[in-house]
């Protein structure tokens, strides 16, 4: 399934890389990639459905729609359409970035929009290492802010059906180049059923 997701991921990138977001111009995700098929050249990947792993055509291009919003969230751009897993499969270990900071997606329902409300174009820059998926939005104009992403409010909690859930909200800080600080801003709400146990012996 890894190597067959690097089959799909390369297909996918040569639709998006080198992409033009024009202010006033909102992207779609799915718009630009179209339905992954076999007569595209997609093959089965892995796809979370329900809390369950499975294989489906065009499976693992939800790699390439959390990179694509995580990357949006430090640039000015606006991110209009999101969507999260409703289950959580993976516990922490080795987590680098806060709990639902990524976009599923699932064609042509589940989509990721972002839109240009700024001044200036902004070009995606997407491409595969050896080892990894990677990928900057460029722009013709020096940037003005960095952004810092937060969670807030993180809580795992029992359900009534037997397991957990859990939940967070995402902010950012948005700071000047000196590093001094602007504002902090609402991203979004998180909630998941876990598919796993959070109360992990240690070892």
């Amino acid at each position: 399934m890894q190597h067959n997701k690097v089959i799909n991921l390369r297909l996918a990138i040569e639709r998006l890389n080198g992409l033009i977001i024009h202010p006033g111009e909102t992207f779609s995700y799915w718009k630009q990639i179209g339905k992954p098929t076999r007569s595209k050249g997609y093959v089965e990947g892995m796809l979370l459905s329900q809390g369950r792993v499975t294989a489906g055509v065009g499976g693992g291009l939800c790699q390439l729609s959390n990179l694509l919003y995580w990357m949006t969230l430090h640039t000015p751009l606006t991110v209009t359409e999101r969507h999260r897993h409703s289950y959580d499969v993976f516990p922490d270990s080795n987590r680098t970035q806060p709990f639902g900071s990524g976009a599923t997606c699932f064609y042509n329902y589940l989509d990721l929009q972002i839109a240009n409300r700024t001044q200036q174009p902004f070009q995606l820059h997407v491409y595969l290492t050896d080892t990894h998926l990677a990928g900057e939005w460029r722009s013709d104009m020096p940037p003005t802010r960095t952004y810092v992403i937060i969670e807030k409010e993180h809580e795992i909690l029992p359900s009534i059906w037997g397991g957990y859930e859990r939940k967070n909200e995402l902010y950012r800080d948005v700071y000047t180049l000196e590093g001094e600080w602007v504002e902090q801003e609402w991203l979004t709400q998180n909630r998941a059923y876990l598919m796993y146990e959070p109360l992990l012996p240690k070892g």
